[in-house]
């Protein structure tokens, strides 16, 4: 028998067997992995489900790679041991497995969705998304959102234009995971909603202690005494609590004490951390950068990737477009680069 051959015993029955172990061990209320709803049909893999194929696809996509130089909230950080997009994209998705094991829902489903939450970030993290928002408005009169943008980028932008044609919970995930955007379909894409929000508050205040930002004692009490006074002890608390809440009301929701207790820390951070001094002095000088990269491709669009900036009525849409998908697929220190090339003449910039 050849390797063809004894490969197909395993192959053949795959799916069917899938299938089988999805009815017998998972919730009703489950995501089921077959079939496969994607945009333009293709054949199964007969050794991934389609959502471990999503998965897959996304883990090798330039983008994904991306995130491993883009900021999650301090810029640049002199040390190895800070987050960046990268590490929040796994720790979410890390967390949201364990959620989506204990509610006995699709890990599959909800580790795709975790992993591409966040491929529309642009440089900076929040900071850049908020310079890029305010740009397009005042010259073209449109938004920009980072889950909007992670939603074009695995439909439109990936494998030179053809997208990465994912199935429809997990588009769905990416595209509702943020709390401006209307409620994930699935309960494995509304798992990555909230634990996205249960990582980086956990994860942000380990930071900004780690920075100097903030002292431990000066957290606010009353969180603290609900959900724990470390790191670890929140998540676990938190993911115990969603655990117990969402099985009884057949929901993805948070008990009447730890949900206010997380919005309180999250409140906090925005006064002390995000919105902070220390933050908001890059917050200056990235608006400097991202502001005069976008000023300076709207004015030359032929440099742009593809050139040009279209015909006709289309020119004002198609320009900015343009410019926000170069700009949002920029790494922090690409940014950088490209801003120092325009700025600084060359004997001094090497």
């Amino acid at each position: 028998m050849s390797i063809a051959q004894e490969q197909d015993l395993v192959a053949s029955s795959f799916a069917a067997r899938v299938r089988e172990q999805e009815q017998e061990l998972l919730s009703p209320l489950a995501a089921r992995s077959y079939p496969a709803r994607r945009a333009h049909a293709e054949e199964d893999c007969a050794l991934r489900t389609p959502f471990q194929r999503d998965r897959d696809r996304i883990v090798h996509s330039k983008s994904f790679r991306r995130l491993t130089h883009k900021t999650q909230v301090f810029v640049a950080p002199r040390g190895d041991h800070y987050r960046t997009r990268l590490t929040h994209t796994l720790e979410v998705t890390s967390i949201s497995r364990t959620v989506a094991r204990a509610l006995r829902l699709n890990e599959d489903l909800v580790e795709a969705i975790g992993l591409g939450h966040d491929l529309g970030h642009p440089p900076f993290g929040h900071i850049g998304e908020e310079v890029l928002d305010s740009c397009l408005k005042e010259r073209f009169g449109r938004d920009f959102r980072h889950y909007e943008h992670s939603s074009r980028i695995v439909e439109h932008l990936e494998r030179g234009g053809l997208g990465l044609n994912l199935t429809e919970q997990v588009r769905d995930g990416i595209a509702g995971h943020s709390s401006r955007a209307p409620l994930p379909q699935t309960l494995e894409g509304r798992i990555v909603r909230l634990i996205d929000r249960v990582a980086y508050i956990n994860h942000d205040i380990d930071d900004a202690v780690r920075a100097g930002l903030l002292r431990e004692q000066e957290l606010p009490g009353e969180p603290l005494a609900v959900l724990g006074h470390s790191g670890s002890a929140r998540i676990d608390a938190l993911v115990h609590d969603l655990v117990e809440h969402s099985e009884q009301t057949g929901d993805i929701v948070q008990g009447p004490q730890a949900g206010p207790a997380m919005s309180a820390l999250r409140d906090f951070m925005f006064e002390h951390v995000y919105l902070g001094p220390a933050v908001r002095a890059e917050h200056v000088k990235i608006s400097a950068v991202l502001r005069r990269l976008f000023e300076h491709y709207c004015e030359h669009p032929d440099l742009l990737p593809g050139g040009g900036a279209g015909e006709g009525g289309d020119r004002d849409e198609t320009l900015a477009t343009g410019v926000t998908d170069y700009l949002a697929g920029m790494t922090d220190r690409y940014c950088i680069r490209a801003y120092t090339e325009l700025q600084v003449p060359q004997a001094f910039a090497r």
